[in-house]
């Protein structure tokens, strides 16, 4: 797609790689971006930055702040954007959260992380697929990661999460593909952001193994990706030939994984 220009929506844009997509379109590719997210104060810095540092008469967009599995408020902030915009062309769904633990947390946490990872993009792609399909025309990218290819040590949520997120993008690519809406999918390893470092103990310790990137990084491949209407981003290539061992050899890749679980743990082999 072409950036230039182009009215971008940015969700999860107050840190980490929604921070670094929503400058690096704006300032780099010359988009007219929305950062949008639920921290208010944080979002408007980073609306506030790019505004700062755009060229003298480049468009800007702005801040908003939105929880976004609130229905009414993601089609307020759609209708709002148009109006005062014009067409988006690019939605950005970066905004996610993981908690720690397996099937024993309990059901509200997982319905916390289902709704945010996941069912915050069925509800912004229920409102702008059907507008890109009368348009012909439209891209969304969905920030899943490298989990939702793989699988997330300690964090049986996000890895789930994610895995439905990975889901959602390929039967959006595959069923609205021919009506002009394209589809990415970031798939990201470790990146050093607020998730990375908190307290998330064994899912931390995994991605701090394999390496961590910097957002900045992640946010220069997406947009080349984007650039390109590549659907798959993988920042980190490897993560290409992982995914290649777990389809060619499940039971491999298995004993793969559980070998890992247990250094990171500190467990004896068995």
């Amino acid at each position: 797609m072409e950036l230039e220009g182009a009215v971008a929506v940015v969700t999860g844009a107050a840190s980490g790689i929604g921070r670094s997509l929503a400058r690096a379109m704006a300032l780099d590719a010359g988009a007219v971006v929305v950062a949008a997210d639920i921290d208010g104060t944080g979002v408007e810095a980073v609306a506030n930055e790019i505004a700062v540092e755009a060229a003298a008469g480049s468009p800007v967009g702005f801040a908003a702040e939105i929880d976004v599995t609130d229905e009414a408020a993601v089609v307020a902030l759609i209708d709002g954007v148009e109006e005062r915009l014009g067409p988006i062309e690019l939605w950005c769904g970066n905004a996610g959260i993981s908690r720690m633990g397996g099937v024993e947390r309990p059901n509200e946490e997982w319905n916390l992380v289902w709704d945010v990872n996941l069912m915050a993009h069925v509800i912004a792609c229920r409102h702008l697929v059907p507008r890109w399909v009368e348009r012909g025309s439209g891209h969304l990218l969905i920030t899943a990661s490298a989990a939702g290819l793989l699988t997330g040590l300690g964090t049986a949520s996000y890895a789930v999460t994610k895995h439905a997120a990975v889901a959602l993008a390929e039967w959006i690519a595959i069923t609205h593909g021919d009506d002009g809406v394209r589809v990415s999918c970031l798939c990201p390893q470790g990146v050093r952001t607020p998730m990375t470092e908190s307290d998330w103990m064994l899912g931390v310790a995994q991605v701090e193994a394999l390496g961590l990137m910097e957002p900045e990084e992640v946010a220069a491949v997406t947009l080349e990706a984007l650039q390109q209407d590549r659907f798959l981003v993988l920042p980190h290539p490897e993560v290409e030939t992982y995914e290649q061992r777990r389809a060619g050899d499940r039971e491999r890749w298995l004993r793969g994984m559980r070998r890992m679980q247990r250094g990171l743990l500190g467990t004896p082999d068995s």
